[in-house]
């Protein structure tokens, strides 16, 4: 993929549109406060000199991730890359840098705060480190390297996935343009973990319980049979698809859309957020067009 490719928006192409930044910039950035918006989900905002000069954000690019850098649980160390005298990354501390991808949840400019969400969890580092995170601890963000505009020119998407596209998904309900109709089915463990979500556009939203849930003969996760259950428009060009959660149980959920529904390529955005059993995932390198 070429590193030169840019675009400036409105995206009204009817596909993905990817606008590289010129270079990838470290900011060491302090938690102002954290909020608890359900038992399991957590927003942390994040503040610091480093984010002075502001922030990338852009509109209706919901896919735009930051690499966060955690302390080690065991030494405190925060371990990161620094860009040095020759644009050579240098890795700053000792030991393995810990880090993981999130979501841009929100940037506001008059106050300079950047707000990332996390799903409260035991089996990780990050979930462990935002359940515990308080005023004043470190974190280092890298990125992003890249805006994805969604296409602006479709009257009908569908976005889905678990906890962890939350905050993806409360982004394309509150950016969608207006006059638009967005479609949601998000997965979580229970009614308890339900988000208020609202946009301009006209929402349909579904929560499926997991817990509690149907899964249909064959398939693989609760939200595989809720999405093949969703209503969707009569004339399919006019839809634009996009979903992320865990890996192998997506792979179903996207040959559902392009081979048995027929959605062109363009039409469709499937993203491995995490993958089971793997502790240390990198969504860059799950290939869904091999399905």
């Amino acid at each position: 993929m070429a590193r030169k490719r840019t675009f400036t928006g409105p995206n009204r192409t009817g596909e993905l549109k990817l606008h590289f930044h010129e270079r990838v910039v470290r900011r060491d950035l302090r938690v102002a406060r954290v909020e608890d918006l359900t038992r399991r989900y957590r927003r942390i905002t994040l503040v610091g000199d480093d984010l002075a000069g502001g922030f990338p954000f852009a509109r209706f690019a919901p896919l735009d991730h930051v690499r966060a850098f955690f302390p080690n649980p065991e030494t405190g160390e925060l371990v990161a890359y620094r860009e040095g005298a020759d644009h050579e990354w240098v890795l700053e501390g000792s030991g393995d840098p810990i880090h993981r991808d999130y979501t841009v949840r929100a940037w506001d400019p008059d106050t300079s705060e950047l707000s990332l969400e996390f799903v409260l969890h035991e089996h990780g580092v990050a979930g462990r480190w935002a359940r515990t995170a308080a005023p004043g601890d470190l974190l280092v963000v890298n990125g992003p390297s890249a805006h994805w505009f969604l296409p602006e020119n479709y009257p009908h998407y569908l976005v889905a996935g678990d906890e962890t596209a939350l905050p993806m998904i409360a982004r394309i309900i509150e950016e969608a343009p207006s006059g638009c109709r967005v479609t949601a089915v998000v997965e979580v463990a229970a009614a308890s973990d339900e988000l208020a979500l609202k946009g301009v556009a006209e929402l349909d939203l579904h929560w499926v319980h997991r817990t509690s849930a149907q899964v249909g003969e064959g398939h693989l996760s609760p939200l595989e049979t809720a999405l093949r259950d969703c209503p969707l428009p009569d004339d399919l060009a006019s839809l634009f698809v996009v979903i992320a959660g865990e890996t192998n149980a997506l792979r179903p959920i996207r040959r559902y859309f392009r081979h048995e529904l027929g959605l062109a390529k363009k039409q469709l955005v499937v993203d491995g957020y995490w993958k089971r059993g793997v502790a240390d995932f990198d969504h860059h390198d799950v290939d869904f067009d091999e399905d």
